[in-house]
């Protein structure tokens, strides 16, 4: 007998730990930017699993390749090398500034990873090993690993959990003197920054930023390290968010987009901070990942580079982008008084909303489309690098609607 939605609503109630606070449907199929619920209620999905799902739902091509993969081979341990992992790795290395690269399962375990990697890069190679300091920034998300969740600079997420890992030292997002003077600081080890931030808001840093963190890094012989989990694999319009501003880090991290649904993780690095990570002769092995370059991930990220690649979808990201960016401006100016801002790069946008902005997401779902929050009062749109710029005005339209018809605040 087939279960109904409400039957699944009441399982998930008395079975999964209530960390989250999912919407009251249960999806069960997509395609493109659209997924339907198990009522057949159907979707216009703007979220993209959160910048996840880069090429769609059921995207024809990654799914071929995907099946092919399943049915030569899922798993293999790294005790040995498999194909798949050594041609994502080359994809990864060929569109980026990185020299090697080293898959893991998620965005909070390459962050994780970064952290191990920069901490030991001290230690071992620079022979520093007073530098533990990590720099982070207000407002960031770096992960919800104890180590992750400690460098993330929003105190909501390490309510309870203390004592965190330490040192920290947290900085005001695009404050570059502030940076700095703990840049200098002699236990500095490293500082970590989204090229956007994007779960603290969809912030966009101030010109001369990232370029300035870099010579003050260079200057004080401190890793720099770039999260690109969310503005990475062509979310903002280049493979890497970085890119805007003409700067590269020792370091970057990736996830989300990066296997176009099918969970993977990875970092990327400079040749010279690959030794922070590099085992010993005769010595045991610093960081490992069971999961890491699995067979069937791999595939997938390998796979959603060339895709990338070869349909232009950089250049699609740009140009809807900009629609997008240009719909969004026309709403604030519509609705001064209960749209307040339109922010972002590329398919990573949002705008920034007076009122209840959970509420307001809560009404689009009703409406059919699905959003999501960013910061406070943000509501995030990171759609499909293939999205249809029909797609994108329905959505900016049934938001306007909702807003329109929200309370004055």
């Amino acid at each position: 007998m087939a279960h109904t939605q409400a039957d699944l609503l009441a399982i998930a109630d008395r079975t999964f730990i209530k960390n989250y606070r999912q919407q009251p449907m249960v999806l069960t199929r997509g395609q493109g930017s659209e997924v339907w619920d198990l009522e057949g209620k159907r979707y216009l999905d703007m979220t993209a699993g959160i910048a996840v799902c880069c090429l769609g739902h059921a995207h024809p091509e990654l799914t071929a390749r995907l099946t092919e993969q399943l049915g030569r081979m899922v798993h293999v341990s790294n005790l040995y090398w498999n194909d798949q992992e050594i041609l994502a790795a080359e994809a990864i290395t060929s569109r980026s500034f990185a020299d090697r690269v080293y898959f893991c399962n998620s965005g909070g375990e390459a962050n994780e990873a970064a952290l191990k990697l920069v901490r030991r890069y001290q230690h071992v190679v620079a022979g520093q090993p007073e530098r533990t300091t990590i720099i982070s920034t207000n407002g960031s998300f770096h992960g919800r690993t104890m180590a992750t969740v400690s460098i993330t600079g929003q105190a909501k997420y390490r309510e309870g959990f203390g004592p965190m890992f330490g040192p920290v030292a947290f900085v005001p997002y695009g404050d570059l003197e502030a940076a700095r003077a703990e840049i200098a600081k002699p236990g500095a080890c490293a500082m970590i920054l989204e090229p956007i931030q994007a779960e603290g808001g969809i912030i966009v840093p101030p010109a001369g930023y990232l370029r300035g963190l870099r010579e003050a890094c260079d200057a004080a012989g401190v890793l720099l390290i770039f999260d690109e989990v969310q503005t990475g694999t062509g979310r903002t319009g280049r493979w890497w968010g970085h890119e805007h501003d003409g700067v590269t880090p020792d370091v970057m991290t990736l996830a989300k987009g990066l296997g176009g649904g099918v969970p993977i993780g990875a970092i990327a690095v400079t040749e010279r901070a690959a030794a922070g990570l590099t085992t010993p002769t005769g010595g045991a092995v610093p960081h490992a990942s069971t999961f890491g370059g699995n067979p069937l991930a791999t595939a997938a990220a390998a796979a959603v580079l060339e895709l990338i690649t070869r349909h232009d979808l950089l250049a699609a990201v740009t140009k809807q982008g900009e629609h997008l960016a240009g719909k969004l401006a026309a709403l604030v100016a519509a609705q001064p008084d209960k749209a307040l801002e339109a922010r972002g790069r590329g398919l990573l946008r949002g705008v920034a909303v007076a009122g209840n902005a959970s509420q307001i997401v809560g009404k689009c779902r009703e409406r059919g489309l699905l959003a999501s929050l960013a910061g406070a009062n943000v509501v995030r749109f990171a759609p499909s690098y293939l999205v249809s710029t029909a797609e994108l005005d329905e959505a900016v339209a049934i938001l306007s609607g909702v807003l329109a018809e929200a309370p004055a605040s």
